[in-house]
């Protein structure tokens, strides 16, 4: 039997846009948003087995396209210092460390901060104002909660196997101490051998689509093939596949 919460869980409606610029993107959505926030205030009331129930609306902004968050939610566009749409980062933050990070941007907070950059409370240059709000330049005008987000999972996991892959090449197990020339050996020959079985080509800095082609069985059958060891062979397959298996937890396509 399905469960009785499969009635209350399905959403009424679902909405899908894709990126644009700040104003054409206003125009579209700002009815479907003011309809929103008069629903929030509102019940519906539904006849269920004889019984009157009532019901409210509970509204939750998933699945949005990453450029998208960023323009519904007054972010300069991808040239700013501030890259993240779910924290504070820089570019030089997010180079230092791809793998954690934690949420702390808000709807709430952004609003504030458009406010402050519109009116320049402390009489602020450019610069110390755009640092002061943290790359918000336009009013954000839908909620978006965050959540687990897709693009960072894929960049954070698999930066971190790309790294994996490289001291597997190495056999650092055997030996720790390594130089610096050494570890740059094994990333030319994971890229030339990535290269040449599965067309990937190097880059200078891990992106979404790079990460996504990276994380895949067919790309740990490749490295094995450069590393000695069967079972440290076996080892990587095994971490691969728990990866593919836990991925639909924040992607589910």
């Amino acid at each position: 039997a399905k469960p009785n919460s499969e009635l209350c869980c399905k959403p009424i409606c679902l909405m899908l846009a894709d990126e644009s610029d700040h104003e054409t993107l206003t125009v579209i959505l700002s009815p479907l948003i003011a309809e929103r926030e008069a629903m929030k205030s509102s019940e519906l009331t539904l006849e269920i087995g004889g019984i009157l129930r009532n019901f409210k609306f509970d509204f939750r902004g998933t699945g949005y396209d990453e450029k998208l968050v960023r323009e519904v939610e007054g972010l300069e566009a991808s040239g700013s210092v501030y890259i993240c749409t779910l924290c504070d980062a820089t570019r030089l933050e997010a180079s230092q460390n791809v793998v954690f990070h934690s949420i702390t941007r808000s709807h709430c907070e952004n609003l504030e901060r458009y406010e402050t950059w519109r009116a320049n409370p402390y009489h602020e240059s450019c610069n110390e104002l755009r640092d002061r709000v943290k790359g918000v330049s336009a009013k954000p005008f839908i909620e978006t909660l965050p959540s687990i987000d897709a693009l960072h999972c894929d960049i954070g996991n698999a930066a971190e196997f790309y790294r994996i892959f490289q001291l597997e090449i190495g056999e650092v197990y055997k030996n720790p101490n390594v130089t610096k020339e050494e570890r740059k050996k094994w990333q030319t020959i994971l890229d030339k051998h990535l290269r040449k079985k599965l067309n990937l080509r190097p880059i200078m800095r891990m992106n979404g689509n790079f990460a996504r082609k990276l994380m895949a069985k067919e790309t740990v059958d490749a490295v094995c093939e450069l590393v000695q060891c069967d079972e440290r062979q076996e080892a990587l397959k095994e971490l691969m596949d728990l990866y593919l298996k836990m991925k639909p937890v924040w992607r589910s396509s």
